[in-house]
Formats: structure tokens, sequence, C-alpha cells
């Protein structure tokens, strides 16, 4: 092994090593359980974040863990084709390459376009996954567009809509006029902003007057460009103010519409005017109201947002209507929504229309994609009925056949599904799946798998003209079916008999609705077990909290918090990391990220390793739904992978070239029977953590055993074995030690190769030869068994846990009174207990190495002991340091008054900041956190100088 841990020179050639043998691959042997894990497919549109990275971490785990046990292992790899993103991505190319848009192309071409990108650019995320280490079967890569999944979806809508789950409906949808396409209302993000609320004044008609005598009735809008489409106002049955009206007409302004006056108890007398305007094309509560009361759909609005020319209007069934005008005045033709909105409030106020104007906080719903302003629109689309699909997924979650962890996350599912509406499944993209419909000149549609079955099923001749849709399918859709089409369905491939039900889904809260509930609802309707019964897609459902920044603030591209696994892993300069952080960004924004990234990186990042970073990302994990990300950590376990690396060296230096280290007589120590034990409990602890998802006590029961236990402890007490001529040492207990070594060695190895496979598979290959072992991989063994003792562990692990009591306390009062390591000390212990001496006496060698004791005196409790000493009650014992002549006293007294007066100030300083009220109400959460550490940090020191002046002046 190199004197220096470098992850870079091992990690990268490691991996094409497995992948070239195969290792990934499902062994395929019929006598061994199954596991399957899918990777969520990422988007082709870019690289992955350091939230795939958190998950996908998660997931190597689980796969190389069952896989050391012998398990048949696929994690099953793949990619989405993101629709929208994909396609907005490739459009915004060809203009700046081009100066083009994609109507000055067919669609065939492209889509060639866009296929072609993919090529160029699918290999960045297949880089990521490999130098993050997962053990993905890249023989079985999947694409959501690929030609087996593009059949199988195709074969999903045929039988769903000859099921009568699909149907073709004029409803409102979400409408993003910039990407001019229908999107999902989980793909809306509402935004609470200022705005305005105007009060508009609406004439009556024939002649009618409100109670106090008003030829017209006030309506409060936030709106009013939607005004254009009104068909109705509602009033309140009770509202005396009004109740003379119901039946009655107003005339809508600039258009002289007669429109009603209607009685509705979805106005509310309390709130705004009483009076509601109805617009059922242009708002989904007005929808449902229009929908009550058969009024009227009037469309204002072009697919782009604009006002029209000419309205079209559509009766409460859908059908067209001939009867209202569809007359728009010329001054508002053509101008954008919220142009229109200025220019109708200036009409209307030379009307005398507009009573007054607020300012009101509304809630705007954004689309996700686009960030562009959302349209509420009547547009005809394709529509999923959910609800019998919703019901019998619940009963699977209710009778555990799908487990959610943690638990609170059922209840978010149970809402959503008890709630669940009809999914609008059409887009009106290009890319994507198109959506298998043909019309023909009548517009008479057929669904069927292609042209040619079509033609065949409905008895239409050749020379019938057959249009298909245009539109394609939500990206969700085809995802949906993930689980099982990624296996080989509809065919019935020995793939999918072995794996599906797969084992586990890790995803985050965030996308519960959006893909978890749909794989749910499709799995269970296309796939039966032996006996008929849906089949789940999974068994447990991992949920992961959203990974943030060091204070908190999630991250995203516009706050330049952001960070790529990659370059973490293998480092990157400040020049790059800022260019990477603004690029297409505003100078605005760029320049104040610019800044930030000096601050938090000056020397840019160094490269740490994928085992550092999957070690920090498994430490981290938890059950909250917000975890932050934290460099500090990342340095720590960085730290622990290069102590993990000089720990094995020096096993080896030690072992390699002794000749039969595991053969002939072996006599364990004290110390070799507790770290023994000590391993027996932490395998334990962490396969009870690994099956129980917490990843983050599995770290920790394994950062805590090889860094405490077995370096700081074992290894420090070998060294003095191997350097010490002990006369009494002999071959046998030279032997334990060195085979205590490397099996302790060797059980860390496996137990951490599921979350640092990489340097645990470098260190094994060096120690397997010492193990006379001839696998290639540590990937392909067996977790080691349980060392059995013949003696009583816990008296064991007790044992020593007073040799090591005793040694801490007398390094603890050497810190405590400065005392320097080359000042030798004499150690009385003063007991009866003559168990407790023959303890002492059988480790004298290691206490008085350990902790620079000279001499070890034992006395009775009759004895007395020099006056001056500091004693401290270790078990039945007293241990006493008669050290008074080692320093002066006034001097050390003297030291002691300055330290505690510079800690007093540095207390009270940080005691005024978190009695501050401002610097409590502003200051980052992380940051009022971090100054209250430190304040319990200041008051913990202070403690300790008083003990230590207490101690001098006793």
């Amino acid at each position: 092994m190199d004197k220096i841990y470098n992850p870079q020179k091992i990690e990268k050639p490691l991996y094409e090593h497995w992948e070239k043998k195969g290792y990934f691959k499902p062994n395929n042997n019929p006598t061994k359980d199954n596991y399957c894990i899918m990777i969520p497919p990422p988007n082709i549109t870019g690289g992955l974040h350091i939230g795939h990275a958190f998950q996908q971490t998660i997931m190597d785990i689980l796969v190389r863990y069952h896989r050391m046990y012998g398990k048949n292992t696929l994690w099953q790899v793949g990619t989405d084709h993101a629709g929208i993103a994909t396609q907005n991505i490739v459009e915004k190319k060809v203009f700046v390459e081009e100066g083009k848009t994609r109507f000055d192309y067919d669609r065939n071409h492209f889509i060639e376009k866009i296929w072609k990108w993919k090529k160029e650019t699918n290999h960045l995320i297949k880089t990521q996954i490999r130098r993050l280490g997962n053990s993905v079967d890249w023989s079985r890569e999947r694409f959501t567009m690929d030609e087996g999944f593009a059949n199988a979806v195709k074969e999903v809508f045929v039988r769903l809509y000859q099921d009568g789950f699909i149907y073709k409906g004029k409803r409102l949808v979400n409408w993003d006029t910039k990407l001019c396409t229908a999107i999902s209302d989980l793909e809306v993000e509402n935004k609470e902003k200022m705005g305005s609320i105007w009060y508009l004044r609406y004439p009556l008609a024939d002649n009618v007057k409100t109670m106090s005598g008003l030829n017209y009735i006030t309506v409060a809008t936030t709106r009013p460009e939607t005004m254009l489409g009104d068909t109705g106002i509602i009033v309140h049955p009770k509202d005396s103010r009004y109740t003379n009206l119901i039946g009655k007409f107003v005339i809508l302004p600039f258009v002289n519409r007669r429109i009603p006056i209607l009685s509705d108890q979805d106005a509310k007398i309390e709130k705004g005017t009483g009076c509601v305007k109805i617009t059922p094309a242009h708002d989904f509560n007005d929808y449902k109201i229009g929908q009550r009361h058969q009024l009227a759909l009037i469309n204002i609005m072009t697919i782009d947002g604009k006002i029209r020319e000419k309205a079209i209007i559509f009766d409460c069934d859908g059908k067209k209507n001939h009867t209202l005008s569809n007359e728009i005045p010329l001054i508002f033709q053509g101008l954008d929504r919220f142009t229109a909105r200025e220019k109708i409030i200036q009409q209307l106020s030379l009307l005398g229309l507009v009573q007054q104007v607020q300012p009101h906080v509304i809630m705007i719903p954004y689309g996700e994609k686009s960030g562009d302003i959302i349209e509420p629109m009547l547009t005809e689309q394709w529509f999923m009925r959910m609800q019998p699909l919703a019901k019998i997924a619940i009963e699977a979650v209710l009778q555990e056949k799908i487990q959610f962890i943690p638990k609170q996350y059922e209840s978010m599912f149970f809402n959503w599904m008890d709630n669940i509406q009809d999914w609008c499944i059409s887009r009106q993209l290009w890319w994507g799946h198109r959506i298998p419909a043909w019309y023909d000149k009548d517009k008479r549609c057929y669904v069927g798998r292609n042209e040619k079955e079509i033609r065949y099923r409905y008895g239409l001749k050749d020379t019938t003209l057959l249009f298909q849709d245009e539109d394609v399918l939500d990206t969700w859709f085809s995802s949906s079916l993930w689980t099982f089409v990624s296996l080989g369905w509809p065919n019935q491939t020995n793939t999918l008999r072995m794996f599906h039900p797969t084992d586990v889904i890790i995803s985050g809260f965030d996308i519960i609705f959006f893909w978890i509930a749909r794989m749910i609802m499709m799995t269970m309707y296309f796939n039966k077990d032996t006996h008929g019964n849906p089949q789940v897609p999974f068994k447990y459902v991992y949920i992961t909290g959203l990974l943030r920044d060091e204070e908190g603030i999630k991250m995203s591209k516009t706050k330049g918090n952001t960070i790529d696994p990659i370059d973490i892993v293998d480092g990157i300069s400040l020049k790059d990391l800022i260019a990477k952080r603004i690029e297409n960004l505003p100078d605005t924004i760029a320049e104040k990220i610019k800044k930030n990234t000096k601050k938090q990186f000056p020397n840019g990042i160094k490269p740490y390793g994928a085992d550092a970073v999957r070690l920090t990302l498994s430490a981290i994990v938890s059950t909250s739904r917000n975890i932050n990300w934290d460099m500090n950590r990342l340095e720590g376990y960085y730290n622990f992978c290069n102590k993990l690396w000089h720990a094995s060296r020096f096993v080896m230096m030690n072992t390699h070239n002794i000749d039969n280290v595991l053969d002939g007589k072996q006599q364990f120590s004290l110390a070799d029977r507790w770290i023994i034990a000590k391993m027996n409990q932490t395998k334990k602890v962490f396969h009870d953590s690994i099956a129980n998802y917490r990843f983050d006590l599995a770290v920790n029961i394994l950062y805590e055993f090889t860094w405490n236990h077995f370096c700081d402890w074992y290894l420090e007490i070998a060294k003095i074995i191997f350097r010490e001529e002990k006369p009494h040492l002999n071959a046998a207990e030279l032997r334990g030690t060195r085979s205590t070594l490397i099996g302790i060695l060797s059980d860390i190895l496996h137990l951490a190769h599921p979350i640092i496979p990489f340097i645990t598979d470098t260190i094994w290959k060096n120690l397997k030869t010492i193990l006379l072992q001839n696998e290639d991989s540590i990937m392909l063994r067996s977790f080691p068994p349980h060392f059995k003792l013949d003696v009583d562990e816990d008296k064991v692990i007790l044992d020593f846990s007073l040799i090591i009591a005793i040694i801490t306390t007398t390094r603890a009062v050497r810190t405590e009174m400065k005392i320097p390591a080359s000042k030798q000390l004499t150690l009385f212990i003063r007991t009866d207990d003559k168990q407790y001496i023959d303890l002492a006496y059988e480790n004298i060698n290691i206490i008085c190495k350990l902790s620079h004791i000279n001499e070890i005196r034992f006395l009775s409790s009759k004895e007395k002991y020099p006056m001056s000493a500091i004693a401290k009650i270790i078990g039945s014992a007293e241990l006493i340091f008669p050290i008074k002549e080692i320093f002066n006293k006034e001097e050390e007294l003297s030291r002691l008054e300055k330290e505690l007066i510079f800690i007093s100030h540095q207390i009270e300083y940080s005691l005024n900041k978190l009695n501050n009220k401002q610097f409590i109400c502003y200051a980052p959460k992380a940051v009022i956190e971090k100054e209250k550490k430190k304040l319990e940090n200041y008051k913990n020191i202070k403690n300790r100088l008083w003990n230590r002046k207490n101690i001098i002046t006793s």
C-alpha cells in the first residue's frame, strides 16, 4: 500500500475493474433470495446534484449490503426523457445557434435534433454515477423512450382506454403560456405576492336598482382582464342587499353581454362586496360554479396568453355555443394578458366604473419549469380516471403490503389519494410518447397501438386518411411504469419474475404524488401475482429529507449554493467553481454569488474522493424533512478514511512478512479479547441499523469503533507490544495480537464496504494475501460471523474499561494541570480489591506507556498517601497523583486568573449577542445555533479553570 492515501489514484481504475468483471450483475443463483432497487431515473437535461448523490448513496449501501449476503442483487439503472425540460433546452439551443424555432422544422426533424443532443450529453450522468461508486447493472440500462419502453407505454394507454380509464374531454387545466402546454397541478408552485384588488361597477340591466337605489353592483377582482369572459354574478341567497336582484341581469362593460345574477352559497356576505363575478373558462372555482348554474364558457385568451380577436364560446357541456356574441373590442385584441389588464382598468376608469383599488396579498401560481404565471385555460385534453386505482393503492398501504419509512409520510400519501382528481395526461409538446390515437377527416377518434391495428380493428380502408394525435403523454405517465417495464414488461421475462416486486424505493417527500403514488396505482393495475392479486411495485418506500446548504437554505442555482458532487469528489478550482455557479445568470445575481463563493471556498474545493463524500452523506441521513450539508463534516470523514488507510498499513507492516500468523497456538490478552468483544457489539448494532434504515447510526457505530476503539486504543497497545521486548511475552501471545489485528481489520473492511467501497476494496486486495483468501473483491464475500470468545464478553469489556478509565483519568489530570508528557509521574492506586490490583498489575505496561507513568505503587486503604496529591475515584480504587513539586503554585494561579478573566469576557460578549432581539430575529438559524454552542463551550472551559484552581488551592 502507498504511504499516502490518494482517492483519485485508486477510485476510477477500481470502478472500471468492477464493471469490466461484471460484479454488479445479478448472480442468478436460484437457491438465493433476490433483492432489487430501481434508481429514480434522473432527467437527461443535466447532471446529478448533491441530492441525487445523497439518495444514490443510500441505494448503493443497500445493494452492496445485500449483495454481500449472497443475494441475487439488481440495481436497475436508467434515465428519464423529461419532456418539457428537454424540449425547452433544445429549443433554446436551436434558437441561439441557428436563430430558428422548432416550427421552422417538421416534427420528425426536430425530434432527431433532440435525440442527437441526448446522445451527446447523456454521458455526463453516467460518468457521475460511476464516479460516485454506484454498483448499478450497466448492462441493463434503460431510457424511458427506448423502443421497449415506447411499446410498453402504448400497450398501457390502449388497455386503459379500452377499460374506460382514459377519455378525452374539454376541461379547465393549468396552462403554461410560455411553454404553451398543459401542466399538472403538482407542477404549479403557489407564491404569495403583493398585488391589487379592484372594485369594479357593473351596470344593472332593465332599469333595475339595488336596495339602496344604485343602478350598478360592485364586484371585487384581482384579475380584471378576465372580465371579458364573465358569464355570471353570484350573491349569497341570504344577503339582504341583493335578494331583489337574484334572477336579474347586469350589462358587462365593453361587450354589452347580459349576464345573470344568481343565488349561490359560494358568495360570502362578509367578504368583499358580496358580489362575485364568474368566469368559468378562466378560473377553477368559477368553472365549478358555472357547471352548477349551466353557465357558458367563454375563452378570451390564446395559448400564449394574449387576448383573442374573437372569443371561443362553449356551453357548459363543452359543445360550441353559437348564440352568444364572440366579439372582443379592437382596443384589447392581441394584447398580452397583463397589458390588457392595464388597458381594461384604464378604459373602465374613463367610464367611471372603477370604484377603488386596494393593495392586496394574493397567491400567484407559477410553473416550476418555466417560471411563468400559470393561466387556467379551457382546452381539450386526455384525462385518466384515478379514483378506482387510488382505492386499491390505499388498501395496499393500509394492509402494510407497502410500508412508508418514516411512517409519518403515510398520512401525506392518504391525504392526496383520498382527494385525488382525474389526471390530465396530455401535453402539447413534440418530445415524448406521442398519444396512440388517430383521427379521420371527420375527427372521429381511434385508439390503438399503431395505424395498422386501427385499420384492422375498426374496418377502415387503406384509402381512409388518418392523422395521429399531435399531443404527447405527461412524462410522469411513462415514469409511473418504471418498476415493471424496465424489467421487461409486457413480456413475462425471467428478470420480471425474479425481481418484481422490488424491495425498496428511495425518494424525496416532494415527489410522493408525482411518482410514488402513480407507480403504485399503475403497477397494481397491470401486474398480478400467481394468484391473480394486484402486485405492489415495492415493499418499502424510504423517504429522505431535502438536502439544504450549511445555513439551512434550499439549494438553487439562482442562490449560487448548489453543490455538484463531483466537484467535492475530484476537487475544483475557485475560478472554475465560480464560472459554473454563475453560468447563464444575470450580472446582478452573478456578482453576489462570486462574492459568497470566494468567501466560502477561497482556494476552491480540494478533492475529497467518493468514499469521504458517501460517508458524509450517510452520516447526515435522518428522519428530518430538512437536512443541512456540512463541509466540516466532509473534512472529518475524509480524515477518517485517511486514518483507516494508515491503520491498515500499520497492520500489514506488522503481519505481512510474518510466517504462520494465523497458524499455531494463539493466546489472547485482555486487550485482544476486549477489541473482539467490542467488534461483536458493533456488528450487531451495525446490522440492526441497516435493517432499520438508520444509516446515520450505522456510520456512527462504525466510526466510533474504528477511530476510538481500534485506532486510538487497540493499535496503540499493539505498538507497545511490538516495540517492547517483554521477557514474559511468548510467541503465542504475539500470534494472538497479530491474529486479532488482521481479523478486526478484516471485519471493519467488510462492514464499511457498502458505505466506502473504494478504500475498503483497495485495502482488502492487500490484506487478502495475509488471510490466504482468493476473492478478487471484498464485495464478493459474505459478512463475517461473530467471533466466539471463551469468556464472558460483558466482563471482558468491563475489565478493560477499568484500564481505559485509569489511563484517561491520568491523561485528564495532565491536561488539567498542564503537565507535559516529558514529565514522568508516579501513580498510587489505593484499594483493598485484589481483583483490581491483579487487573492493573497484568496491564501495568499498557497503563504506564499510554499515560507516561513512571511507576505504579499499590496502597491499601489504611496506608497514607502524600498530602499534596490529587485523588480520583475509579471503580473501587482511589488514584493518587503526587504532583505538588512539578509546578510553581503562585505562577500557575496567576496564569489561571488571566485565563478566567479572558473567558469571562467571551461569555459576556456571547450572552449580549444572544440577548439582542435583532440578532435573534434576523440572523440565520444556523448562525444562532453556532453562537449558542460557542457559549456552552466557553462555560465548560470556565468550569474546568475553576476546578483546576480549586485543586491547587485545596
